[in-house]
């Protein structure tokens, strides 16, 4: 009787962590090398478009995108499409990534 117990509650544990691990895949158009520079800008150029503050964008989209390999699409928002980009706070919580 407590096999089976402990049986279920092994299989709900790892039905759970199977649940988690199953994230949004980023798209390949999204993911590009660390070192293509060309491509960074681009995506990074697109995404501070619309700010006031274009220098600071462009520095924090770049360090984000270096550690990330990816930039999420459009100038706000779309964050879900890129998980590292989206998860990356800074001391006080707040997003990192512009």
């Amino acid at each position: 009787m407590a096999m089976n117990f402990f049986f279920i509650l092994y299989l709900i544990f790892t039905l759970t962590i199977l649940a988690q691990n199953q994230g949004t895949k980023v798209p390949s158009s999204q993911i590009h090398p660390q070192g293509n520079l060309q491509v960074k800008s681009t995506r990074c150029t697109s995404r501070c478009s619309k700010t006031a503050f274009k220098k600071p964008c462009m520095y924090l989209c770049k360090k984000c995108c270096s550690k990330c390999l990816c930039v999420p699409p459009g100038t706000y928002g779309n964050n879900q499409l890129c998980p590292c980009y989206n998860n990356w706070k800074t001391k006080r919580g707040g997003p990192k990534c512009p």
